[in-house]
């Protein structure tokens, strides 16, 4: 079961909204909330209450009592629309500003994370595949 919760036109750049996503993007819900107060960032805020509202949603919706098996399966930082603003600057001509905003989503999920198919096990057993890798300006 699936979970999401999403924050519309929040007022922080995705940019910086998703170096705090990377952090706890596949951590359980649990060490993500012990996570993000500790955060030095402003998005770190707005993540966390996005993540709280999922996890309600969880429990509304799915009636999910233990958070202990949640974790955080997907979290992106889509932009939103950009607010524009003109500033004045020297010899009459104009400095434009772009207050950027983003949508937060948040989806969370009880099942077992999948494993990749193929992905890391399979480059390990093709014949010659860590060469290649180890010598990238190589041909052969």
């Amino acid at each position: 079961m699936k979970t999401k919760a999403v924050a519309r036109f929040v007022r922080v750049p995705p940019a910086k909204a998703r170096l705090v996503l990377n952090q706890v993007r596949g951590k359980r819900v649990s060490e993500a909330l012990q996570i993000l107060p500790f955060i030095p960032r402003a998005a770190a805020r707005l993540v966390e209450k996005v993540l709280r509202s999922a996890i309600a949603n969880a429990e509304h919706n799915h009636q999910v009592r233990t958070l202990d098996d949640l974790r955080i399966v997907q979290a992106v930082a889509d932009g939103g629309p950009s607010m524009k603003r003109v500033q004045p600057r020297a010899m009459g001509r104009a400095f434009f500003i772009r207050h950027r905003t983003s949508h937060l989503t948040i989806v969370l999920s009880d099942e077992a994370a999948p494993r990749p198919a193929g992905g890391a096990a399979r480059a390990a057993k093709t014949p010659g595949a860590a060469g290649a890798a180890a010598r990238p300006g190589r041909k052969g």
